[in-house]
């Protein structure tokens, strides 16, 4: 196809980069995360209450808690996004675990905001075995599909590739998945954010993989740096590899990792790591987001909901002395770079 400028490629139709305001780099508005061995074992639907709100913070790792399929529910939290000031959100729900390009275009046209879906996959443990045994050119032709013709059986096109799912060691069928995600990338010019595995050897790893297949790595972002690399100066070594590093769990203030032994910062420590990357120059490649995947951090369930970076972090960051351009890189230039490409 060729290129005859650039757009954003949203649920239900291009867009002009320059009206791209401020925009969450990585969601899940519908999707289902529930563990695969816990899928189809006839488990009652999860009541939230009072009585459980905290534990399930806490400890979320309970059946049912990760489905968010409630359109009712999601537009809610998306028109309070928007009335906070936020204009769009990167639903980055791949192959495995419940995409519905369907149910977001219907939401985006409802609430006014608006999505850009994710192609690819997501971890082995999600992905069917059929899938699993595609080679590379396969999956690079699912995902330049989905970013160029519609995706999962509909019109609706992806508009970014990922977040594509790696575990920890890395396995043959995710290893083929970021080789694929570089082809297609090659192809279409869309950037890739990737789920890296929880080991701190884990972002060099996904590099050395997507260097070495042709991606172009200033167009990659490395999610989940809030629990790969707590400590701001190990995310240093990633940006060294000229990707972008996301720290994508704002609104989540527990030190308690349900998925391994990690101390999670919260955000005001967010924010003091974002200020020393800043101050190191590298404001232009970080990205934040709140990766919401759990029914309990959605405000109809008593949680921060998609509002809370416009609503809440702003306003932390202006008390303490960031200057409106740099919120404003952080939140409307950096994403609207990275998910222009050519029309």
């Amino acid at each position: 196809m060729a290129a005859t400028g650039t757009e954003i490629m949203t649920v239900t139709g291009p867009m002009a980069p320059e009206s791209l305001g401020l925009t969450l780099m990585h969601e899940h508005i519908l999707c289902d995360l529930t563990n695969p061995a816990w899928r189809g074992n006839g488990a009652p639907p999860l009541e939230i209450s009072l009585a459980n709100r905290h534990e399930l913070d806490y400890r979320p790792m309970v059946p049912g808690h990760h489905v968010l399929q409630d359109e009712a529910v999601a537009a809610h939290d998306l028109e309070a996004f928007r009335t906070a000031g936020g204009q769009a959100v990167v639903d980055l729900t791949t192959g495995g675990i419940g995409p519905d390009p369907e149910g977001l275009a219907r939401l985006s046209r409802r609430t006014g905001v608006a999505i850009v879906l994710g192609a690819g996959f997501y971890t082995d443990a999600y992905v069917d075995e059929a899938t699993k045994a595609l080679s590379v050119e396969a999956l690079a032709e699912i995902i330049e599909a989905q970013l160029l013709e519609g995706a999962w059986g509909t019109p609706i096109r992806c508009g970014v590739i990922g977040e594509i799912g790696v575990s920890w060691p890395m396995t043959p069928f995710e290893k083929r998945a970021l080789q694929a995600a570089a082809r297609a990338q090659s192809r279409t010019g869309a950037m890739i954010n990737v789920h890296p595995g929880r080991h701190p050897d884990a972002c060099n790893e996904i590099c050395d993989v997507l260097e070495a297949a042709g991606a172009d790595l200033s167009r990659l972002v490395m999610s989940h740096m809030d629990r790969t690399h707590p400590e701001d100066v190990d995310a240093v070594a990633a940006l060294a590899r000229r990707c972008i590093v996301e720290y994508d769990f704002f609104g989540i203030e527990t030190s308690q990792y349900w998925m391994g032994i990690v101390d999670l910062p919260n955000d005001w420590m967010r924010l003091r790591a974002l200020r020393r990357l800043f101050d190191a120059g590298l404001g232009h490649r970080i990205c934040i987001s709140h990766d919401i995947c759990t029914r309990t951090r959605l405000i109809a369930n008593g949680g921060h909901g998609y509002r809370h970076i416009p609503a809440n972090v702003t306003g932390l960051m202006r008390d303490r002395g960031w200057h409106a351009d740099e919120i404003g890189q952080l939140l409307v230039e950096t994403p609207r770079r990275l998910l222009a490409m050519p029309g």
